[in-house]
């Protein structure tokens, strides 16, 4: 009657096998480390490492280990003052060329990473990291579409051979000249049908030309900045999926900021590169006369060219007419080049884009073309000694090559400094580009000391619980009590196991969901050891009240875990940030509890009591 079959001692000590081994990373903790990227820097991973390495030695500092991680080269510490006194020290004598970050790494030892067991992520509040509170320049993506315009605007009056004297911007409007009526009416004739619904026009007349105005209606501007801030939202959210971060926040706050943040982000300085840049690609034709240019900031330019500074310092001159942005970029790939070993970026374009670019370079097999790399950041700058924030564009030409054959939708770019640069860039055109520039007005880092306040708390607080819970149990139901709380404390070993292999973020509100779930993880022995009680007082046998408490308490059990798992479901679907974390540890406990509280406890019950057939009287 209380004997279990083999295979289900099986699946139990199996799955306390497995648990144990995906808890045991977490008890191993993190070392400080200090980890350096070669940023436009070339140099092999190898002699980067010696360089390192001598430096910390010259400068008397103690590692533990080091590793080279995909181009990271990362040297264990083994204290935090020393990770500091390092990091200091590798900045200044590295230079600029070189990205030197904090970081925590894993103390896992190899054998259990070998069978893919990780430690579980800790949350912003636990682990540190950083957050970001993002302002978006709207009006400048309504200056971007404006200047879209005004290149198709040029692009078909050249098609219909309208002539005109300038399209340019001017204060928000878009503004056409021509030299009689007649043509203005062309214009208007032909640019009213395509615009309708995003241009308005008018005419005037002034300094002896005609002019065709076009503006952006109130509605349509509206659109237009509600869009730009939802794909600056995605994007970033691709850009953060890109760098690894478990579980980041990225949402909306108010009419025109993006809050960010990202728990247990050590290398702040390439997190910020990567978030705050703006990078896209154009490309153009080299002019007919560049072979006669200067190659100077202060030689003439044509009216049909544009000038751009090359990176070996050359100035170039390239079409007006851009023949693909990067917008129509659909994916990228950094890679090296087999003929020459420096890096590249492998394109792929969308099918329009592609059917773009195949008939721009089949009318121009021969000819030079040029990739513009076209790059925003915000930086800081101390003048008359306050730090203000300025926008910086960067516009330059990485490569020009002779177009030998039509281009299709996938082609290379190469004329990159470094594999980092190629790395970074693939990823910023795979992202996608901001719609409008991005300003960090504020930046917060949540220290690890801080975390680890949240996380000893936090422990107490499950500690406190679970001791109050086991007292309770061992002093009410005696030995069933004690079986209770060896299945109570196996429960706390799945819910970090379960944590772990899913690689979930634990926040300071999971801690709560555990403690709940401490606390209501033996609702389900009380339940059974109190039917257990009745039908002893009932005259039942020991042998069968064991059976009938097991067996009459189930269906209460599953009815009150099964609400509990729905309310938490909600929880999870319609909560963010905080409450999902607490509803995550609390459905995870709700699942555990239910397979320790009846699984694991009758198995023991049956060993211990199950083979007693003059079993008369339990301990409970």
């Amino acid at each position: 009657m209380n004997r279990y079959p083999l295979w289900k001692y099986l699946v139990l000590v199996v799955a306390l096998v497995v648990g144990v081994l995906y808890a045991l990373p977490n008890l191993f903790g993190e070392d400080p480390a200090v980890q350096v990227t070669a940023t436009r820097a070339q140099e092999d991973p190898q002699q980067m490492q010696d360089r390192v390495l001598g430096l910390l030695q010259d400068a008397g500092i103690e590692m533990l280990s080091h590793e080279i991680d995909d181009e990271r080269f990362l040297v264990r510490l083994a204290n935090e003052d020393d990770q500091l006194r390092a990091a200091d020290m590798l900045r200044d004598e590295l230079g600029t060329g070189y990205t030197v970050a904090l970081n925590l790494a894993p103390a896992t030892p190899d054998w259990l990473r070998s069978l893919n067991a990780e430690p579980m992520y800790l949350g912003l509040d636990l682990r540190g990291g950083v957050h970001f509170l993002m302002e978006v320049d709207l009006d400048a993506s309504v200056s971007q579409t404006l200047e879209r315009f005004q290149n198709d605007f040029r692009t078909q009056l050249r098609r219909e051979r309208i002539r005109y004297s300038a399209v340019n911007v001017e204060d928000g409007q878009l503004v056409a000249r021509f030299r009689n009526a007649p043509e203005r009416e062309q214009a208007l004739q032909l640019l009213r049908p395509s615009y309708r619904g995003d241009l308005t026009f008018s005419q005037e007349e002034r300094d002896g030309q005609f002019w065709l105005i076009g503006e952006i209606p109130e509605d349509r501007m509206q659109e237009i900045r509600t869009a730009a801030l939802q794909q600056n939202i995605t994007t970033l959210r691709n850009r953060v999926n890109e760098l690894g971060v478990a579980e980041p926040v990225i949402q909306r706050q108010g009419t025109s900021r993006i809050v960010v943040q990202l728990p247990g982000v050590q290398d702040t300085a390439r997190a910020k590169d990567i978030i705050g840049a703006t990078a896209t690609l154009e490309f153009r034709m080299v002019h007919s006369d560049n072979a006669s240019y200067g190659g100077r900031e202060d030689s003439p330019v044509p009216g049909d060219a544009v000038r751009y500074q090359a990176r070996d310092g050359d100035y170039v001159l390239l079409e007006r007419e851009v023949m693909i942005t990067g917008d129509y970029i659909s994916n990228a790939s950094s890679g090296i080049d087999q003929e020459t070993g420096g890096p590249q970026v492998n394109i792929r374009l969308t099918s329009d884009g592609g059917t773009l670019f195949n008939r721009a370079t089949r009318e121009n097999v021969g000819r030079p073309m040029a990739v513009v790399f076209i790059e925003t950041r915000t930086e800081s700058r101390e003048v008359n000694g306050e730090m203000q924030r300025e926008r910086v564009r960067t516009e330059e030409v990485i490569n020009i090559a002779t177009i030998r054959e039509a281009l299709h939708s996938q082609f290379r770019i190469t004329g990159l400094d470094s594999t980092t640069e190629a790395r970074d860039l693939a990823l910023l055109l795979r992202a996608g580009s901001l719609s409008a520039p991005i300003d960090i007005i504020e930046e917060r880092t949540v220290g690890p000391s801080l975390g680890q306040e949240n996380i000893n708390q936090g422990f107490m607080a499950v500690v406190i619980g679970f001791l109050l819970v086991v007292a309770f149990m061992a002093f009410y139901y005696r030995v069933f009590g004690l079986i209770a709380n060896c299945a109570l404390f196996l429960n706390l070993v799945f819910i970090v196991a379960v944590l772990s292999m899913l690689q979930a973020t634990l926040t300071l509100p999971g801690i709560a969901g555990i403690v709940l779930t401490v606390g209501m993880a033996v609702d389900a022995n009380v339940l059974i050891f109190q039917r257990i009680r009745e039908e002893l007082h009932a005259g039942m046998r020991p042998q069968e009240a064991i059976h009938a408490g097991y067996a009459k308490a189930f269906s209460t059990i599953a009815d009150a875990n099964i609400t509990t798992l729905l309310a938490a479901v909600v929880l999870f679907l319609f909560g963010t940030g905080p409450i999902q974390g607490f509803a995550v540890t609390l459905s995870i406990g709700i699942v555990t509890s239910m397979f320790t509280a009846i699984l694991g406890t009758r198995a023991v019950v049956n060993l211990i009591y199950g083979r007693r057939r003059r079993l008369t009287k339990l301990p409970i």
